[in-house]
């Protein structure tokens, strides 16, 4: 139970207070803690400029939080895709457009959800370099105290949002210092931001803890070695993706021939891969037999949750809204708690499934609620006739419901996450914690490395088809992304795999390509157009112009 160990996650909720620093390149962001004494001794370096900045890795508002939230990270990452569709239902989920804008790539410069979302990212980098400068001022007065790993916690950190950030808008500003001006900053080419990223992270890990980030603990939900080694291997898997300058031009980097320094060795992009995931294999991490204690209610105990944002109802303000934003109203109300009636797998998802064949993939039941819905005790759920049985209708999906027969009903429902009935604020406050990576990721990554390597990648990507009990595939590419999509569904990856198997600007249902979409500039998100006025020398991404 983690009530046991509440002792860390309450430094980290009530010691400060931090505001989300929602201005980017905010001179001064301020918190409530005095400037002059918050810093004096060694443990208030480590709870007010370490501990503090793990309060921003969850969130409570929009686009706030890497996952649990509406309109920032995790949904650009998703709805963007052919994994999930947010259909109009009449008066609800239009919301001028935003949605549909999302699911068609029709987003423009001026999308206030991207602009929050690069606000969210930058804010806490400048607040991992405020921290930085006090580490560094707390070393300099004190020589003989080592303030090693704490700096070193706090660049790995820096650099998970920094790939992030590099990840969702591509040339961006590498701000170091919390002290620029916001005439000061330059902006970045993403293959010399990917390489800082990567070299940040290697310079960390030989200080950072061993320890399992998933488990209750001292460690519990912070930066530890095999999250860093995830991160690395997340690096190097999308290496031709991110050492690749010009996006738009129909060339790119050939994963061979990028070398990166692992131990005085040149290895290419898919032996840097192969390397990071043996490091996570060895520390121990492994498959849980049970797919669905990933996702349960006390998920502490996965041996398979590399990273994962900490939750607990009561102690705790981050919020996981999606099972809340995908139940009916009525499916919600059977389990006592709240639904939007919203977010739905697209028909790529059932076909990739196999939905309504005998060959359907046991994951769909895992991920998706579809068909005939029951409550908690197995009683049929009604609508609101308190007649007619609520069944969800996963083939009649589509980007607008209004006014159709299936304008409640049609769309499979996300699934993952074990209810927490005792949930409150409409379930959107649970005990699950959120998986950001976990062990099965990184056998598809070795297994796909392997495959652009030249060599056989069948036994990791059995291994988790096994698992499934699934019937065992070649790996190929093709095969591999069909199995991220069954393994991954509703875990936020889709976007970045399809860019870097060559399918996000592709057509598919109800989404056409957007003009000069095969250049490939969606497949990173514009400069918000209010970042730009602040900076006239930062140059917008391009397509976007």
């Amino acid at each position: 139970m983690k009530r046991q160990y509440t002792f860390i996650f309450l430094l980290l909720s009530l010691l400060l207070g931090m505001p989300s620093c929602s201005k980017f390149l905010e001179e001064d962001p301020r918190d409530s803690l005095d400037e002059d004494t918050a810093y004096e001794t060694l443990q208030e370096l480590f709870q007010n400029g370490v501990l503090s900045l793990y309060n921003h890795i969850g969130g409570y508002n929009d686009s706030q939080g890497l996952q649990g939230t509406g309109r920032g990270v995790y949904d650009l990452n998703t709805f963007t895709t052919d994994e999930a569709i947010m259909p109009t239902r009449g008066a609800d989920w239009f919301d001028g457009g935003f949605w549909q804008g999302l699911y068609l790539h029709r987003w423009g410069v001026n999308n206030d959800a991207i602009h929050d979302t690069w606000e969210y990212l930058y804010g806490v980098i400048i607040l991992c370099n405020k921290s930085l400068k006090k580490i560094q001022s707390y070393a300099e007065k004190h020589p003989d105290e080592d303030t090693r790993i704490y700096a070193a916690e706090v660049r790995a950190l820096r650099a998970m949002f920094y790939y992030y950030t590099m990840d969702l808008f591509g040339n961006i500003p590498l701000l170091l210092s919390s002290d620029l001006h916001v005439s000061d900053i330059e902006q970045q080419k993403r293959s010399q931001t990917f390489r800082f990223i990567f070299d940040e992270l290697q310079d960390a890990v030989p200080f950072l803890s061993k320890e399992r980030s998933n488990q209750p603990g001292i460690y519990y939900g912070r930066i530890t070695q095999p999250v860093a080694y995830f991160l690395l291997a997340k690096l190097a898997l999308n290496a031709e993706i991110y050492a690749d300058d010009l996006w738009t031009d129909s060339d790119k980097p050939d994963g061979k021939q990028l070398f990166f320094d692992i131990d005085g060795n040149q290895l290419n992009a898919w032996e840097t891969v192969q390397y990071y995931c043996r490091q996570i294999t060895s520390a121990g991490y492994r498959l849980e037999a049970d797919y669905t204690l990933n996702f349960a209610i006390f998920n502490e105990s996965s041996q398979e949750n590399i990273f994962v944002i900490p939750m607990d109802k009561t102690l705790y303000t981050n919020q996981f809204i999606y099972l809340f934003r995908s139940r009916h109203y009525n499916h919600a109300k059977a389990y006592g708690l709240g639904g939007e009636n919203g977010s739905s797998a697209t028909l790529e998802v059932l076909e990739t499934f196999g939905y309504d064949t005998p060959d359907t993939d046991s994951r769909f039941d895992f991920c998706y609620f579809a068909g005939p819905v029951k409550d908690l005790d197995g009683n049929p759920i009604l609508l609101d006739d308190e007649q007619t049985p609520l069944v969800y209708e996963p083939w009649q999906v589509s980007l607008d419901l209004s006014g159709t027969a299936y304008e409640q009903t049609a769309g499979a429902r996300m699934k993952k996450y074990e209810v927490d009935k005792t949930a409150l604020k409409d379930g959107k406050l649970i005990n699950n914690d959120i998986v950001l990576f976990r062990y099965a990721d990184v056998l598809l990554m070795q297994s796909e490395a392997k495959v652009r390597n030249g060599e056989d990648g069948n036994t990791e990507l059995n291994e988790i088809r096994n698992r499934a009990g699934a019937s065992p595939r070649t790996a190929t590419l093709e095969n591999l992304l069909a199995e991220r999509q069954l393994e991954l569904a509703w875990e936020g990856w889709r976007r970045q795999d399809m860019i870097r198997f060559g399918t996000f600007t592709r057509p598919y249902s109800f989404r056409p390509q957007v003009e000069n979409e095969t250049s490939g500039f969606t497949t990173v998100f514009p400069i918000p157009q209010k970042i730009l006025g602040m900076n006239k020398a930062m140059k917008q991404n391009p397509g976007y112009e």
